[in-house]
């Protein structure tokens, strides 16, 4: 590939020793597939497990006796109440309920660790430090890799390397070590599937996703497949389902303001989100199944039977597990009901579809 000034993770001369096609993302040169191709990496990170460079996120340490506090002004998750290794899945909001961004969250003893997206993270971080200077200190941790195993297959890998690691439950954190390197690990993944999310030093970073590699159930995935499987998932992705214009209620997402939040108020867009919460919004994100075999691409319109403009497609293609087309999209709150008849404009042809169930195929998260 040509020079470019695009940013490169630590896992980039990997990338291409393992035949990567590299395209833009983010502000990164990343792998959008190997040689096996889009559809193979998708089934095998269903079926067996996939291992992911996902080192463009950003990652971030937030300390000081008041971190969980100071976060609480900010996003409308309850983060004071979380146990000692627990994470949590929040947003950060605006003064209009609007999603500046998501992000995750695990109490890690003395501090948060921080998961904020590639083509968000220096407005997030500039966006912390404003808001917490005096209460809390953010750290940047841009000397680090991020690697996500993730598969139904990938709790018997991390098993040979890290035992207690792959003993982990959902939704938790800690440090650990894998084949003689520290790491932070969390039981975490935008996949849909069990899986785990690997914080390790950038330098040791190709040597471990090598290790990783050479268990027979791991092949290496990228961004292609990394997005058809979020998408089966129903999971949002950001600038694309949710953004700053987008309310934390429209994108049914209420399951992030806990209990206590709802209660208490007091952080951005509060007033909006809470009216939303009890009155309802006035358009919400639904799964779209479209008919047939023509997937629908984000920016296609949605129509009413009648022809009325219902709202357009976020997210759009093939979902191979789902074996056909699959969508999401925002519609009026009034035509957001379970099975209800639709049409999308598909290259200038309305096609049929309706209002499906999200995920598309089932979470297969480790609850035990």
């Amino acid at each position: 590939m040509a020079e470019t000034s695009l940013h490169r993770t630590p896992l980039h001369a990997l990338h291409l020793s393992l035949g990567a096609k590299m395209v833009e993302f983010a502000g990164y040169e990343m792998p959008v597939q190997y040689a096996a191709g889009i559809m193979t990496e998708h089934l095998h990170t269903r079926s067996k497990a996939g291992l992911f460079d996902v080192s463009h996120m950003g990652q971030a340490r937030l300390e000081g006796e008041g971190a969980a506090a100071a976060l609480e002004t900010l996003v409308p998750g309850d983060i004071k109440s979380l146990a000692p290794g627990r994470m949590r899945y929040t947003l950060l909001t605006n003064a209009t309920g609007g999603i500046l961004d998501d992000l995750m969250v695990t109490a890690a003893g003395d501090h948060l660790f921080l998961v904020v997206n590639a083509g968000r993270k220096q407005q997030d971080f500039a966006h912390l430090e404003r808001h917490l200077a005096g209460k809390a200190k953010l750290r940047r941790l841009a000397d680090r890799a991020l690697l996500a195993l993730q598969g139904p297959a990938a709790a018997s890998v991390l098993a040979r390397l890290a035992p207690a690691a792959a003993g982990a439950s959902f939704m938790s954190g800690a440090a650990h070590s894998i084949d003689g390197q520290p790491c932070f690990v969390t039981r975490s993944g935008y996949t849909g599937e069990d899986g785990f999310e690997i914080s390790v030093p950038a330098e040791a970073a190709e040597r471990l996703a090598r290790r990783l590699l050479q268990e027979p159930e791991v092949l290496p995935v990228g961004l292609g497949a990394r997005d058809s499987l979020r998408l089966e998932a129903g999971l949002c992705l950001y600038g694309h389902d949710i953004d700053e214009i987008t309310t934390v209620i429209e994108a049914d997402l209420a399951w992030t303001v806990q209990k206590r939040r709802r209660a208490e108020g007091g952080f951005p867009g509060a007033a909006v989100i809470l009216r939303e919460l009890a009155a309802g919004a006035a358009r919400k994100r639904v799964g779209i199944r479209p008919e047939g075999r023509a997937p629908a691409r984000e920016g296609t319109p949605i129509i009413a039977l009648d022809g009325a403009p219902l709202g357009r497609i976020t997210s759009g293609g093939f979902g191979p597990s789902a074996d056909g087309p699959i969508a999401m999209g925002y519609v009026a709150a009034s035509q957001a009901a379970l099975g209800t008849p639709l049409k999308l404009m598909v290259r200038g042809t309305p096609r049929p579809a309706r209002i499906e169930p999200l995920p598309f195929v089932p979470h297969r998260y480790h609850r035990g």
